[in-house]
């Protein structure tokens, strides 16, 4: 029977952002009263933890920045399989050496873990060369549509199994409960076996798609610096990337930090908060699914994102306003919040692509990747010395004001000149 390559290809991007997922409500544990490093209430204050996880947080976007330009130009060298399986067995020992970090306390064993797991991290990267080497001009946009599924069924599934293999005695529906000895390091040892099996998989059931290897030019080590200072040399691309990297920024603060604000504010366990970002992802992806392509029948992406940027930047303040005592006002914001969260993420891709000049939407999807990624670094280390220097809540409004400084340099400095005339549905899948 013939190897299906999009088969693999799926469960490759589902099953690494199941991984990523998972993380979400652990995260939350490792500071503050029961962390495996609070040995005295000294040696671990809550403003320290914090701090510790904005750097945590952070190592693995500059990691996977530095890493990804490069693992595609090893792609294009040696092939998509061998590289997508080294991609996924550095994955699979970064969660090992997490889980070890956690159990034993050793702090620089978890540097260490997200580290292997940024520099090998170009899963996706390679997954999407793949998707084009197979794909048709008839058939691409059913394909990367399928790869856009995967990623945002993965995010769903990920943080309600976090929260699930990270807290024991929880009911499961009351069909059974979880067992005792589940806590912080399960869901990463989970994590380290799926991917483990899915780099089998890929070994013995992933037929090569790159039916001609390139090797030309010598590898370049500082690509990903080079792409930002292409982008933002663009007068095609530099506004947009502007705006994106402030709204990569302010989403960064939002999501670094959130586990943390559910758990302090609304007392919210790792069962819990896996479940709301469980919600949080099946409205996201209804968002992507239906109401982008509802809206891109009427308006332009750039018309979209004029109002949909400064939607995301209340939608921050919106949940700083909820109440501590009405847990139940955070459940009515997620649909108002994933809306306009859905439209600025396609519509900022869609125009990111067809702002490209003709024949270099590949490249100018890189130059935006990477500066999602570089965004990311500055944004998780200011969390802890933002939270610890002010309230514990200022994050969510620094991401408002990130956010809507995103939306007024879109509004002032975006004229659509260089897009291209073809207005078709944005893409609708989420940024990694």
């Amino acid at each position: 029977m013939r190897r299906n390559p999009l088969l693999a290809i799926f469960t490759t991007v589902f099953i690494d952002l199941v991984g990523f997922g998972i993380l979400i409500p652990v995260f939350p544990l490792l500071i503050g009263v029961g962390s495996p490093f609070r040995v005295t209430p000294e040696s671990w204050s809550f403003t320290k933890g914090l701090i510790m996880l904005g750097w945590l947080q952070a190592v693995y976007p500059f990691c996977t920045f530095i890493a990804s330009p490069i693992l595609g130009q090893l792609s294009d060298r040696h092939g998509r399989r061998p590289v997508l399986a080294l991609s996924i067995f550095g994955t699979s020992i970064g969660y090992v050496l997490f889980a070890i970090g956690i159990s034993t306390a050793n702090i620089p064993l978890l540097f260490a873990g997200r580290a292997l797991d940024g520099f090998t991290g170009g899963n996706l990267a390679v997954a999407n060369a793949a998707i084009g080497d197979i794909s048709t001009n008839e058939n691409r946009a059913k394909n990367f549509g399928a790869l856009g599924a995967a990623f945002g069924l993965g995010f769903i599934v990920g943080p309600y199994l976090g929260g699930k293999l990270s807290s024991p005695h929880v009911s499961f529906y009351g069909l059974f409960d979880t067992p005792g000895w589940f806590g912080a390091t399960t869901p990463f040892w989970f994590a380290a076996i799926i991917a483990m099996l899915n780099c089998t998989a890929v070994l013995t059931t992933f037929p090569e798609t790159l039916k001609e290897k390139f090797h030309g030019s010598k590898l370049n080590a500082t690509q990903a610096i080079s792409n930002v200072i292409i982008g933002f040399k663009s007068d095609r691309l530099r506004s947009v990337l502007i705006s994106g990297f402030l709204f990569s920024m302010g989403f960064t603060f939002f999501t670094t930090f959130f586990g943390i604000y559910l758990r302090n504010n609304f007392n919210f366990g790792p069962s819990k908060t896996g479940d709301y970002f469980a919600i949080v992802g099946l409205f996201i992806a209804f968002a992507q699914a239906v109401l982008v392509a509802r809206v891109s029948k009427k308006l332009s992406d750039y018309s979209v994102l004029r109002f949909s940027l400064f939607g995301n930047a209340a939608m921050m303040l919106l949940y700083f306003a909820v109440p501590t005592s009405f847990s139940f006002g955070l459940y009515m914001v997620i649909p108002f919040f994933t809306a306009f969260n859905g439209l600025t993420m396609a519509n900022m891709t869609s125009l990111i692509s067809r702002s490209a000049e003709p024949g270099k939407q590949g490249q100018a999807m890189g130059i935006y990747s990477s500066v999602q990624s570089l965004a990311q670094v500055p944004a998780s280390i200011l969390v802890g010395y933002i939270t610890t220097s002010i309230t514990s809540s200022q994050p969510l409004v620094v991401a408002s004001v990130c956010i809507a400084l995103g939306g007024l340099c879109f509004v002032f400095l975006f004229k659509p000149t260089y897009v291209s005339p073809s207005v078709g549905a944005p893409t609708g899948a989420p940024s990694h």
